[in-house]
This record gives C-alpha cells, structure tokens and sequence, in this order.
C-alpha cells in the first residue's frame, strides 16, 4: 500500500475537472465502469479511494480478489483480469452535478472502449446513471440485455459511502452472481 495519503483540502479543491487514468488492458473477465471520479479520488490519481468507499472491501468479499487491496494497489486488479473505467472522466464535488448529456456521451465512450478491448462483462456501478446514460429507465440491478459486442453487461449497486443504504451484503451478492458468470466457460 505504498503511496497511500490524505489530500489536502486544496489539494481537493485543485481536484474539481480532473480525471484518474483508465485501468484498462486485455484480457479483461471484467470493466467496472463508475459514474466519475470524486475529488478525493481524482487528487490521489486512484479509482475508489475516498475512505468508507466500499468497492475494495466488497471485491474482496466477493472473491473477485484473494486478500482485501487498496486504491494504491489497484494495477493489481488486471492481473486478475479486473479493469476500471468512468462514465464521466471529470472529478466533480458529487455524481449529482453530472448532466444527462454529459451520461449519454460517457455510455457512447464505454461502448467504444468496450468493442475495442472485449471484456467478457462490463459492470456499471450506479443504478440512475446507468438509467440516463443508456435510456433505460426501467432497468434494475443485475444482468442486461447483451450489448457492445457480446459483452455481458451489469449494472450495480454503486459502492459509494453516500449509498451505503444499499446493504453491505447485497452489494457482495450481486458481485457474486457477476464472478459466478464471467467463470462460467459457457
């Protein structure tokens, strides 16, 4: 967990409008994809890194990853053939200041990532955003229509401390069902 650090307040401040590169390659079982990066995340340069952010814990719950990692440990994950996007590469204070224009031009970008680096499954972490960026409002949490090239495509919980309504444990159940799909060799 080298590298690991709090950022300042202007050091979050300086954050608003910039990104956290792609973790992204070949060979992926998995693209997570979340709405955008927050300042925290985007001032550290790692994905989920805001503490209380449950998406390390709830990977490693659900066997996606053998020990619990951290944000600084992330390039980790595509040797386990697990990379990470954002719908919206800008750092804003919440998901809340994201238009749906700006969701719709993220959902073309994630199809185009999609066709060229072929994960078996693409799993978007955010009910609503999914909803405005690919005009499904009636979609739910779990496994959608295939779409961008045969991918299986999921949409989740968003792991996010603001959603922690959603239960702990139904978040590493819907993971579950993910990792039990993308290891099926059918």
């Amino acid at each position: 967990m080298t590298g690991e650090r709090r950022p300042s307040p202007d050091e979050l401040a300086a954050a608003v409008g910039s990104s956290v590169p792609d973790l992204i390659g070949p060979g992926l079982r998995v693209l997570f994809c979340g709405i955008n990066p927050g300042l925290w995340s985007a001032a550290v340069r790692h994905h989920f890194a805001r503490p209380g952010n449950r998406f390390w814990k709830a990977l490693a719950a659900s066997g996606f990853t053998e020990s619990l990692l951290s944000p600084y440990d992330e390039r980790e994950l595509l040797d386990a053939g697990i990379g990470i996007t954002n719908l919206v590469h800008t750092a804003t204070r919440s998901a809340a200041e994201i238009t749906p224009a700006q969701l719709r031009r993220g959902a073309a970008g994630l199809e185009r990532k999609v066709r060229r680096w072929r994960p078996r499954a693409v799993a978007m972490l955010g009910l609503q955003a999914y909803r405005a960026g690919f005009g499904s409002k009636g979609a739910s949490i779990g496994r959608q229509p295939d779409w961008a090239g045969g991918a299986q495509l999921w949409v989740l919980p968003n792991p996010s401390g603001i959603q922690a309504y959603y239960p702990f444990g139904r978040l590493v159940a819907e993971l579950e069902d993910l990792r039990a799909a993308v290891n099926d060799p059918t």
